[in-house]
């Protein structure tokens, strides 16, 4: 089986982690993550072990269903993982005592055809199809690129610098007005360094030159960066989503906290399957409405 193509998906801000099965054409699921999500239990190894071991015991068709996988923990190694194919998950949760099991039903079978959805599976087919390194890295116009493909026929806007004023929880992105020059002026700043690269970044934020979709593609854009210039990338799993957004609001007055989550963070990994899938996963995440 060929299983290098990783997902995580969220919910109620609990990891799921799935992995792709190109032989058959289907996910398999973390069932460690499942139980973590809809029981809550502090220890979900064991939860899923006791009931494993019924369903055994019942000679439950179920059980004959799970495989082991490896999948990347939170230390960043791979172990062999109890997964459930996308079919076999909905049969699971049923079998699960829990007030959140129909909760987590329409999560689970919701199809996925928002905007939100879409773009991310352009934004995993930007690094498969090595679209990537086409990208101007640095520039506004490279941020264009990213932000046309990830959005390209989603909206009609897609690579246009906006022609409005926008603003969020009471702060005022750059004027629309202004913009041309705004982004001239970033285009100029240093990226030798980590610091003058992050003051960038968090200036291209400030700027938000799109309508919509600006964190998604600016996030890429400073992977892109910081690849050029330190061999490096972000390990955004190692982020947390509170933390990371918290941290962007204190940036247009001081970007030390940002510098401070992110840099602790940074990896060689650039040129990593997993890191890219699992950085983009982490970027939407951050997007997802409270």
């Amino acid at each position: 089986m060929n299983n290098t193509k990783i997902s995580i998906r969220f919910f109620d801000d609990k990891e799921v982690r799935a992995v792709w099965d190109e032989t058959n054409n289907k996910w398999w699921f973390s069932v460690v993550d499942i139980v973590s999500a809809i029981t809550n239990s502090p220890r979900p190894r064991v939860y899923w072990g006791t009931l494993k071991s019924r369903l055994k015991g019942q000679s439950s068709e179920l059980y004959s269903k799970c495989v082991q996988l490896k999948l990347v923990s939170a230390d960043g190694k791979k172990y062999a993982t109890d997964c459930f194919s996308q079919d076999d998950v909905i049969e699971l949760v049923r079998v699960i005592p829990s007030k959140n099991s129909m909760k987590f039903l329409d999560w689970f079978t919701y199809s996925d055809n928002t905007i939100d959805g879409q773009s991310k599976k352009k934004a995993y087919t930007l690094f498969e199809s090595n679209l990537i390194d086409t990208i101007e890295v640095g520039t506004a116009k490279g941020l264009q690129q990213i932000h046309a493909y990830l959005f390209g026929g989603l909206y009609d806007f897609a690579g246009q610098i906006r022609q409005k004023n926008i603003s969020k929880g009471g702060f005022q992105f750059a004027v629309a007005h202004f913009l041309g020059s705004t982004l001239q002026q970033i285009e100029q700043m240093p990226e030798n360094t980590f610091d003058e690269i992050v003051d960038k970044y968090v200036e291209m934020n400030i700027a938000h030159p799109f309508m919509e979709g600006n964190g998604r593609s600016t996030r890429i854009w400073l992977d892109l960066i910081l690849k050029k210039r330190l061999q490096k990338c972000v390990d955004w799993s190692k982020i947390g989503k509170n933390d990371y957004l918290n941290a962007m609001i204190k940036s247009a007055a001081n970007s030390t906290t940002i510098k401070n989550l992110i840099k602790p963070a940074l990896t060689n990994e650039i040129n990593s399957r997993e890191m890219f899938m699992k950085g983009i996963d982490y970027s939407y995440y951050y997007e997802e409405n409270e």
